[in-house]
């Protein structure tokens, strides 16, 4: 049911409509004139505004304009006698949902009122949810206090807003793909999408694909047209990750899409023009990779127009305890326990851990010890089992491979949306060792 306003200066029409409305179960206030309906409006927590369009004082017209302003989500159906539509259709043209004519039909009013309440239903989830994806990308996501952080808010802030490349280097582990949401999320772009490039995952051969696109028929298994990844990205950020695995033969095509924001798809023909903006990562010294031949050095100054530097997490050791913390409060509710914090002796373990993972290393850490955790606080002995976990493994070759080897199967099927023969493609693989990789990781069941 609906919260809803009723402005009319006709007491008759006025208590008739009260009635009626009150009688389908909705909330129903009433205003006997523009200038009581306006200071009402601005109260805000409305649904929907029925208002009359000539009325002393202020008419309907200034009540729409300040609904419109301070209730974006609410909906306003204006009431005009017989005779006086083109009142009505200039309502229509600021934003009016609906005029009826007076007089009118009870079924019709009660239809177009049950109409305007659902548009501004679905327009207050659509607005939530823009706030929802806002909140992901907001600058909070990036947890510390110390110096190199905040001035990495800044200069996030500073950015975000340009039309710059931008080239983000730094350690595993270090939140480059955090750090480039955060660039997309407070650019104007906020609103298109932002797609991710593994560019480590991606077979060379299926590379141009995957990027640019196919037609049918351009190679074999090609049944249908296929988007590449730059168009779903169209007036959006697209970030690659890790840029420095782009093969060379890419790299030469990316430049050109880059240069004149044009590209064609596999066994295509026509130019396709795209607006994005290139967001790069990698952990490796592009420097030197040009020096070596690997990397091409013209792309090199195209993607680093601005490049933003993640610091180590050895490097910010005060952004530690506030990085646990943060981690613990999510860890402890996703697991249903009640703990409320470390110990000291627990905080100065953490504390002196050299991160050789950085924080994606801290909040497994954390992640252990709160799996480990009966009491209320964490305990020494926890994170000292956690931090022997993580040297073991530092060291165990074969258990890193296989979770590499896991992770890359499983973005695979993501990227393939669960389609096993092109996640084979994707990886470079037969069939037939897919499925001896699906059944050793125990994935053959999903």
């Amino acid at each position: 049911m609906g919260r809803i306003l009723i402005v009319e200066d006709e007491s008759g029409m006025r208590g008739m409509l009260s009635i009626m409305l009150k009688g389908e179960g909705h909330n129903v206030e009433t205003c006997n004139d523009g200038v009581q309906g306006i200071e009402r409006v601005k109260d805000g927590d409305l649904d929907l505004v029925i208002t009359d369009l000539k009325m002393p004082g202020a008419d309907g017209i200034e009540v729409l304009k300040v609904a419109k302003r301070f209730l974006p989500a609410a909906q306003v159906i204006v009431a005009t006698a017989f005779g006086t539509t083109e009142n009505a259709v200039e309502a229509m043209k600021l934003g009016a949902y609906d005029y009826i004519q007076k007089p009118f039909k009870v079924s019709e009013i009660k239809v177009r009122v049950e109409k305007a309440l659902e548009k501004g239903r679905l327009l207050t989830e659509n607005i939530a949810l823009k706030e929802n994806q806002r909140r992901q990308y907001r600058l909070e996501n990036i947890i510390g206090k110390s110096r190199v952080i905040r001035d990495l808010f800044q200069l996030i802030e500073k950015v975000a807003p340009t039309m710059a490349n931008v080239l983000i280097l730094g350690e595993s582990g270090t939140g480059k793909e955090l750090v480039a949401r955060a660039v997309h999320g407070r650019s104007k772009r906020f609103d298109n999408p932002f797609v991710v490039v593994n560019c480590s995952a991606i077979p060379e051969t299926l590379f141009e694909s995957e990027l640019f696109g196919h037609v049918k028929g351009a190679f074999t298994g090609a049944v249908v047209d296929k988007k590449g990844l730059f168009e779903v990205a169209h007036g959006g950020t697209i970030f690659f990750d890790e840029v420095a695995d782009v093969p060379i033969p890419i790299q030469v095509k990316l430049l050109r899409v880059i240069q004149d924001r044009t590209f064609r798809n596999v066994g295509g023909i026509k130019d396709i023009t795209v607006d994005v903006r290139i967001v790069a990562a990698t952990n490796r010294n592009l420097e030197d990779e040009v020096s070596a031949g690997r990397f091409r050095e013209d792309l090199y100054y195209r993607v680093k127009v601005v490049t933003i530097e993640l610091p180590p997490l050895r490097d910010r050791a005060e952004d530690i305890p506030v990085l646990a913390t943060h981690f613990l409060n999510r860890l402890a509710l996703e697991q249903g326990k009640k703990i409320t914090g470390f110990t000291a002796e627990a905080m100065r373990a953490l504390e002196t851990f050299h991160f050789k993972g950085n924080v994606r290393q801290l909040e497994n850490m954390v992640e252990r010890a709160v799996t480990l955790t009966e009491g209320g606080l964490i305990e020494l002995q926890s994170v000292n089992t956690s931090v022997d976990a993580e040297t073991r493994e530092g060291i165990d070759f074969d258990r890193e491979v296989a979770r590499f080897e896991r992770r890359l199967i499983l973005r695979a099927l993501e990227q393939a949306g669960g389609d096993r023969q092109r996640a084979a493609e994707l990886l470079g693989l037969t069939m037939r060792s897919l499925r001896y990789r699906l059944a050793k990781y125990r994935l053959d069941a999903d």
